[in-house]
């Protein structure tokens, strides 16, 4: 059982390696006497297509005068930038180069807490190949505070992630990359955190299309509904997003959605608490427009309401 996993695990390194690669970046900092300084970091990416897209996170680039890619055969290219999203953390870069072996990337609405992973990437900017740790999954949907802001539905595991393995990828034993390591949060011992490969899918293409992440936008404030709160407010059903406000203005607005109707349903999709309503609605594109099923009193009302960007 023992060699099985070691085979197992150095066949997915093996398969992902070459699509892991090194991004450098240069800024530029004041010194005690106010003289400019440059200052090298060294951080990970992933190839996403054989045409020279390689996706890192955005905290790696961010205020950076220039940005180098180095893949594993030693080839050093400079990048120019796609799109950046500060709140997704993530940033998708272009080399001129072709013939990349992009990553697999994975469905991470699969992932079960306990599962395996690898984090692969190069911490501390050590010379040569890339390093692997080994850990499972410890949670998932996490929403973690920092002074960088507050990153929500976060995978958590226990696979070494350090500085320099931001931008790297959390892979399953089946080769797929699951999430997009990040290392913003640096108080964490013996705890690290991914980006989910499902939206991490979504951002790469809005930074192709548009240049940026499309963040769909609903206009309502909700709180779940529990039994306890149904009993309270007298709420027919025991599970939803009770509708506290409805911004004005918004698509809820003009769909005729109203405080106290309770979401059960957007898109086909079943909504039993506000994360549902987020992540249905998170899922979806702006412009899109979805039918929208509410509890109004004990009368089930459908709505449709084109979505906007937020």
């Amino acid at each position: 059982m023992v060699a099985l996993l070691d085979e197992a695990i150095v066949r997915v390194v093996e398969e992902v390696k070459p699509s892991v690669v090194t991004v450098g970046s240069v800024r530029v900092v004041s010194s005690y006497y106010w003289t400019p300084l440059p200052v090298r970091g060294i951080a990970s990416g992933i190839v996403v297509r054989e045409d020279g897209y390689i996706l890192t996170n955005a905290h790696v680039i961010e205020h950076a005068r220039a940005v180098e890619v180095a893949l594993t055969t030693g080839e050093v290219y400079l990048s120019r930038l796609i799109g950046a999203d500060l709140k997704y953390d993530l940033a998708l870069l272009r080399i001129d180069a072709s013939g990349l072996k992009p990553a697999n990337l994975g469905d991470s609405d699969k992932l079960k807490v306990g599962q395996i992973v690898l984090a692969i990437g190069n911490p501390l900017g050590l010379a040569g190949e890339p390093t692997v740790t080994m850990g499972v999954i410890s949670a998932l949907n996490r929403t973690i505070k920092s002074d960088r802001g507050v990153f929500e539905e976060m995978i958590q595991t226990d696979a070494a992630i350090n500085p320099g393995n931001s931008g790297g990828p959390l892979v399953n034993l089946s080769g797929e990359v699951v999430g997009v390591s990040t290392a913003v949060i640096p108080y964490a011992q013996g705890i690290g955190f991914a980006i989910p490969a499902n939206r991490v899918k979504k951002a790469i293409e809005d930074f192709i299309q548009y240049g940026r992440v499309v963040k769909p936008w609903l206009g309502v404030y909700t709180i779940t509904v529990t039994p306890k709160i149904a009993e309270i407010y007298g709420l027919y059903p025991k599970s939803g997003a009770l509708v506290v406000e409805v911004a004005p203005g918004s698509p809820a607005h003009y769909s005729g959605m109203k405080p106290g109707d309770v979401v059960v349903e957007l898109g086909g999709v079943e909504i039993r608490s506000s994360r549902d309503l987020q992540k249905a609605v998170d899922e979806r594109r702006a412009g899109e427009r979805v039918a929208i099923r509410v509890y109004r009193g004990a009368r089930v009302v459908e709505l449709h309401v084109t979505l906007m960007e937020a």
